[in-house]
């Protein structure tokens, strides 16, 4: 079994000799991993906590770690997570609370990626995605194929349905219905151009000029976008600024916010 001298594997772990423990790894009682699983290194996994087999786990994502639930008061709740998984870098998952059935339980062909947070209880199906720092709290239920994106925080007993999508940013409170697209109003405006920090950088006066009247002409004329870059471009001699500024715009495959 490659154990590196560093890890530290409790003797009342399960470890099958086809797994790989990177250093600095911290194996607890309790624990039971299948066969070919790879713990990258500085991975930590409390107990009672089961997983199945070739899961990758990469550094210091914590896993099996007792609920973050005030009521919580040592009781043996469990962690049981499925096959095939891939989690990332400073993923934390809880094991349950008894108040919600006591097993937090994550299915098989799964990526969690870095610093998502699946608090206790939560219910993970298959082929489920998990983006960078999505935030689940207790009792949540992700159905299979489901992906939660970046930065999403979903309340406690809250459903996501399955094949939906939630798209970066956005808050759910309630249930997501199975094969939606469900997303944040993107209100996102560009007000002005970086004035300050142009003249922090020793931007000419000439140059902020060149510029303030360029973004007059892209953000508050009443002409579209293509309008203005045809403006700006029959402009005589527009200085380099506006012309970085037009081959932006032109060059962009999912448009420019205004």
């Amino acid at each position: 079994m490659p154990i590196h001298p560093t890890a530290i594997i409790d003797p009342a772990a399960k470890v099958p000799e086809s797994c790989h423990i990177g250093p600095y790894c911290v194996v607890g009682a309790g624990v039971e991993l299948g066969d070919s699983c790879e713990l990258i290194s500085h991975v930590v996994i409390h107990g009672p906590t089961r997983i199945g087999s070739n899961n990758r786990i990469f550094p210091f994502a914590a896993i099996g770690i007792e609920p973050q639930d005030i009521s919580y008061r040592g009781e043996p709740t469990r962690l049981e997570i499925g096959n095939d998984n891939v989690i990332r870098e400073y993923v934390t998952i809880n094991r349950g609370t008894n108040k919600g059935g006591g097993t937090t339980r994550i299915g098989s062909h799964i990526l969690i990626m870095a610093y998502s947070h699946i608090g206790h209880d939560c219910q993970i199906g298959d082929h489920a995605m998990l983006v960078n720092a999505a935030t689940l709290a207790g009792h949540v239920t992700v159905e299979e194929w489901a992906v939660v994106g970046a930065l999403c925080p979903v309340h406690q007993f809250v459903r996501i349905g399955a094949h939906s999508y939630i798209g970066g940013g956005t808050t759910i409170t309630q249930d997501v219905l199975p094969f939606s697209m469900t997303s944040a109003v993107r209100d996102v405006h560009a007000f002005s151009f970086n004035k300050v920090g142009l003249e922090r950088r020793g931007f000419s006066k000439e140059r902020i000029t060149q510029l303030h009247h360029a973004y007059k002409i892209l953000l508050a004329s009443k002409l579209n976008t293509s309008q203005a870059l045809e403006k700006l471009k029959s402009e005589p001699a527009h200085s380099e600024d506006v012309e970085l500024l037009i081959r932006f715009i032109e060059s962009s495959d999912r448009g420019v916010i205004k």
